[in-house]
């Protein structure tokens, strides 16, 4: 029965996933009572909170949680390992089609996002990603890739770390263009990277998968750490950054799931 003491938001997050554990939907409240409070809500176009344990729970976008590809519902491919912490992939058939198209949904200038991993793991894997063109242009995070590397980007061509300077990849990435040739790579709220891009590229017309990277029509560098959170959005500043931080990180905690 809805809680007429919720956000109206969160109300209709909860209903749609079919959320009845009282933890979790007062988590799903504070949520998104923090990101409006922190005025993050209106940057969010998806926000995924994988609450609830089940495929049909995970899939469902917190902005907009129409079971709708329009909605930015995602649909799971096969190899995926839900639970009560996140969604882990199986590295190689498992990613998640978001609908989120960059080319309709972002510009060269305004784009961000993130996501919450769980493990502490070198692997080949994206935690999401589309990119087009000969040098990889779009939107990716690698946390980690098996040459020791951290790859990102956000309406630039991939960029990486070069050298070991992600030594745990538990923890909030976020990729963000702040600036028409600036992208930077947040880990917990903190700037752990600043890259300029010879040039602005213009979005590509690919949906994001979660979980691996789409190049046109292939599908690749399946993810195997397990994520708790993602979210597509608007550019953000590194102050709305660590607020974000926070707010997910109270989130996580107050579902035992934090790292």
């Amino acid at each position: 029965m809805p809680k007429s003491s919720f956000d109206p938001d969160a109300q209709a997050f909860i209903t749609a996933a079919a959320i009845t554990d009282s933890t979790q939907q007062n988590a799903i409240n504070t949520l998104v009572l923090d990101l409006k409070s922190y005025s993050i809500w209106t940057k969010m176009k998806a926000i995924y909170p994988v609450v609830g344990g089940t495929a049909s729970q995970h899939k469902f976008n917190l902005k907009d949680p129409r079971d709708l590809n329009v909605a930015f519902r995602l649909t799971f491919s096969t190899g995926w390992t839900h639970s009560a912490t996140g969604i882990k992939g199986n590295g190689t058939t498992a990613f998640a089609d978001s609908f989120f198209n960059l080319s309709t949904q972002t510009t060269g200038t305004n784009i961000s996002a993130g996501a919450y991993i769980r493990d502490n793991a070198i692997t080949s894997g994206a935690s999401f990603g589309a990119v087009g063109g000969v040098s990889f242009e779009g939107l990716q995070i690698t946390a980690k890739f098996t040459d020791n590397n951290t790859y990102f980007c956000a309406n630039n061509q991939i960029l990486n770390g070069v050298g070991n300077f992600v030594t745990d990849t538990r923890g909030l990435f976020v990729v963000s263009k702040t600036g028409a040739t600036q992208t930077q790579l947040f880990r917990n709220g903190s700037l752990i990277r600043t890259a300029s891009p010879t040039t602005l590229n213009t979005p590509p017309n690919i949906n994001v998968v979660i979980g691996a990277r789409r190049q046109s029509a292939l599908i690749a560098n399946y993810e195997t750490r397990e994520m708790a959170f993602v979210y597509f959005g608007d550019t953000l500043n590194s102050t709305e950054i660590a607020n974000l931080y926070t707010a997910i990180q109270a989130f996580q905690t107050s579902l035992s799931r934090q790292v």
